[in-house]
């Protein structure tokens, strides 16, 4: 192993890879020395994302095309690309879009099976994929970029808080599960972080209220003592620690990264 490059002798696999959150921790794993692996439903973008990661190591990185709202399609090209020699993966990001936004009582039993669907059922079916190439490695890392909804509920978030919190209480047992393998389960838990989410969110409170986009983000300002939104670069160095040899004895453990927005210890 590089001294300066932790991750130079692993390869993680990262979901939702090409844009925002997901593409900047493909970046900051890739900087570290991983080879990466991208997965994400655009073969053009993903493509171009490959050609664009850091490669101090020399690395090849690839890319998978698949979609999470596809759970079981999405693990068989999974399973079909760890079929061939030398392609196991130490280190699984999962990371998908989250459910549109709206009132609990609004929500159909649809909605609340294609969140499942998406988020639980799609992170649980790729750790079962991937985990037993991280056991004969004795070295593991299933990082979750969840939402700061699991330590305490978001507004008008109703189907994404109930889904976040069936994800981080499945890590949580899957982290005690595995930890005696060498392998962790953590959750990132990123705050209001400016990406392509945080404008569909802002777009979307603006047709409702009327009011604009910047009073409606001077608000969510006042409840942030950072007084700042995220980046997602900064979101993407807490995967990266949670990913490094260093982060060995850190498991089954939900980190905001949210400028102090949360409420609770």
């Amino acid at each position: 192993m590089t001294p300066n490059l932790p991750l130079s002798a692993r390869r993680a696999l990262v979901g939702g890879s090409t844009q925002g959150i997901g593409r900047a921790v493909a970046e900051a794993l890739a900087a570290q020395g991983a080879t990466v692996t991208l997965l994400a439903r655009d073969a053009a973008r993903l493509r171009e994302v490959a050609k664009e990661l850091p490669t101090p190591a020399g690395q090849q990185h690839d890319f998978l095309v698949a979609d999470f709202t596809a759970p079981e399609a999405l693990a068989a090209t999974v399973r079909a690309y760890l079929a061939a020699p030398g392609t196991g993966f130490h280190i699984l990001v999962n990371n998908t879009g989250g459910p549109p936004g709206g009132p609990l009582l609004a929500a159909t039993p649809a909605d609340f099976r294609a969140a499942f669907e998406q988020h639980l059922v799609a992170n649980h079916l790729l750790a079962q994929a991937t985990v037993p190439a991280m056991q004969a490695a004795g070295f593991g890392r299933i990082i979750n970029i969840v939402s700061t909804s699991v330590k305490v509920p978001l507004p008008g978030l109703g189907v994404s808080n109930t889904t976040r919190g069936a994800v981080a209480s499945w890590a949580k047992t899957l982290a005690n599960e595995l930890a005696p393998h060498g392998i962790t389960v953590n959750n990132v838990l990123p705050g209001a972080t400016l990406t392509q989410r945080h404008t569909s969110l802002i777009d979307k409170k603006t047709a409702q209220t009327g009011q604009s986009a910047d009073a409606i983000e001077a608000d969510m300002l006042k409840l942030i003592p950072a007084r700042r939104f995220g980046l997602a670069e900064e979101v993407a160095a807490a995967v990266a620690f949670l990913a490094s040899p260093a982060a060995g004895y850190i498991t089954g453990t939900s980190v905001p990264v949210d400028g102090g927005r949360t409420g609770s210890l």
